[in-house]
């Protein structure tokens, strides 16, 4: 596995304050679409370690990410777990409200999600909890 660092102090003035909490980021090497995310989250504010992979399964089962809740990248950040392309508001919300669950998810590759960036299509963040009970924690028109 390859760490690359992507925190950028100098966004965060643009974004709001910068998080106390680092987070890291398990992608593929060659994902696009995980960059676009990692870019989206670091203009956010988020001090990210990026960890690059050709085996997130591992990283996947560790983290209690069941297939059905599965996506593209996987991060993990104050005892939560990030799967795919959640919005950083919603993580952001997440970590000031603090819920009983595992973390967020956004199954799959929704083309309207940040780093996809191609308006359009509805999708939902869920939040999980053990295996695959979700429930859903926003919604976005597309």
């Amino acid at each position: 596995m390859k760490r690359v660092s992507w925190g950028v102090l100098g966004l965060s003035l643009l974004a709001g304050p910068v998080l106390a909490a680092q987070m890291t980021v398990y992608k593929s090497e060659s994902c696009g679409c995980c960059q676009g995310w990692v870019e989206h989250m670091t203009t956010e504010g988020f001090e990210l370690e990026v960890i690059n992979s050709d085996n997130l399964a591992p990283i996947k089962a560790g983290a209690g990410v069941t297939p059905g809740l599965a996506s593209c990248h996987t991060a993990l950040i104050d005892g939560y777990v990030i799967e795919g392309h959640v919005p950083a508001a919603d993580v952001r919300r997440l970590l000031e409200q603090r819920p009983a669950v595992k973390g967020l998810t956004i199954p799959g590759m929704p083309q309207s999600a940040p780093g996809m960036d191609m308006p359009g299509i509805p999708y939902e963040v869920l939040s999980f909890g053990e295996g695959d009970q979700t429930a859903v924690f926003s919604r976005y028109p597309g």
